[in-house]
């Protein structure tokens, strides 16, 4: 089949959305399936275009055997409403327009985290008289209102609107967690169309390795005991409780925080980092996909941090497979939910809640001094990664959009079935 997938974010950038469809799209291709992908210049999250790249209105080029379209939009860095909007209805705009001239798919995908996407995604669809199956990342825009970027209010509740909307004129809703499926069956969306398919990670690219020795010494991280912090650093993630936790910590000279990203948060994480003179805090810069396992090779202790919000117990990190891929134990601080019982019932590591510094302390100097505890983790940790396979993710995903084709008028009945073996 041919397969028209919106996202506005795709490699080189590096952060989940992006990653997602990669790798799973890359299987589709080596299946047989056409995949078109309609994106945007890569700029996340800084705003700022990688090396090679401009903002054109359309470029196109081959990657891994995918067709990437590239369209033009409003380039901001992830920070501030207003802008970001800006870039999201920019982006919405172009991919629909430069959707019509593509060669007329069999099936049109878009995926969130912010729903204008998916609202191009829809409109294109319905011009091109094609089925349209919205990928649910994030439940957008609660998540906006849960990290305090907007209050409540009439502009929520008709975005709100919207996005109910987008979910009824789906064929199909795949949802990235049962939490999801639980919101939206909530809010009357027939839960027979909402098919769970949770992420995963790609046993291709990620595998136990020795430590970059180099790498260590590079980041003044040498014979340290790493909790490292892969990704974005942004409100949702509340890292500012991270820098909490290390100031207790201040005087276990032998554990060292790493934190290796960008985002929104990111300089005002260092300031307050040189503030208080955490010298067990070492930042680095955003790194590109291919170095990212050697990144996780330096880690003792893979970090994955949440606000604490009920929005935020809904979603699942896609950062916590990969570090299960590269036999690390898990620190998970996040609101009980959803990914907590994942890890729990994986036995891949230890769950602290969010927004309590002295839990997460005492987490990581339990993780520093039982090296038992830490080996059974890790055991464990690298077993459940074969179990959140990206392939299996694909297979899951490539199954539902070949149900929407084949009996478009029964899919609710069919996916309702799939969705209860996930």
């Amino acid at each position: 089949m041919h397969i028209l997938f919106l996202t506005e974010n795709f490699p080189p950038e590096t952060n989940a959305a992006a990653t997602r469809v990669f790798e799973r799209a890359v299987y589709w291709v080596r299946w047989g399936h056409r995949v078109t992908v309609l994106t945007s210049a890569p700029n996340f999250p800084d705003g700022k275009l990688f090396d090679g790249y401009r903002n054109r209105w359309r470029q196109r080029e081959v990657i891994d055997g995918i067709e990437v379209v590239r369209v033009k939009t409003f380039i901001t860095a992830n920070s501030g409403f207003l802008l970001r909007t800006l870039d999201f209805v920019s982006f919405m705009a172009s991919a629909f327009f430069f959707g019509l001239f593509q060669k007329r798919p069999d099936i049109v995908v878009a995926t969130s985290p912010q729903f204008f996407t998916a609202v191009g995604g829809w409109a294109l669809a319905a011009m091109r008289r094609r089925p349209f199956i919205f990928e649910l990342g994030d439940l957008w825009p609660r998540s906006i209102v849960a990290v305090g970027a907007m209050q409540g209010g009439a502009l929520i509740n008709l975005l709100e609107q919207l996005e109910l909307f987008l979910y009824r004129r789906a064929a199909a809703v795949v949802a990235l967690t049962q939490a999801f499926k639980v919101d939206l069956t909530g809010r009357g969306i027939d839960p027979a169309k909402i098919v769970v398919i949770r992420n995963g990670v790609d046993l291709a690219r990620y595998a136990p390795r020795p430590r970059d020795k180099v790498l260590a010494a590079t980041a003044g991280l040498a014979g340290k005991f790493i909790i490292g912090y892969v990704g974005t650093h942004g409100l949702a993630h509340d890292l500012g409780n991270l820098l909490a936790a290390a100031e207790l910590l201040r005087e276990e000279t032998r554990l060292a925080f790493l934190l290796v990203g960008a985002g929104a948060e990111r300089h005002a994480l260092i300031a307050s980092a040189r503030e208080r003179r955490l010298d067990n805090v070492v930042f680095l810069p955003m790194q590109p996909k291919d170095a990212m396992p050697g990144v996780w090779s330096i880690c003792d202790v893979a970090l994955v941090h949440l606000k604490d919000s009920p929005a935020f117990a809904e979603v699942i990190p896609s950062k916590m497979f990969e570090a299960m891929a590269m036999a690390k134990p898990i620190l998970l601080v996040a609101p009980a939910g959803e990914a907590m019982n994942i890890l729990l019932e994986d036995g891949a590591g230890l769950w602290v809640p969010a927004g309590r510094p002295e839990a997460l302390a005492e987490a990581a100097s339990q993780l520093l001094q039982d090296d038992a505890l830490r080996q059974g983790l890790t055991t464990r940790s690298l077993a459940a990664a074969q179990v959140h396979t990206r392939e299996r993710q694909a297979e899951q995903f490539i199954d539902c959009l070949t149900r929407v084709l084949a009996r478009p008028g029964e899919f609710g009945h069919r996916t309702g079935e799939l969705a209860e073996e996930d």
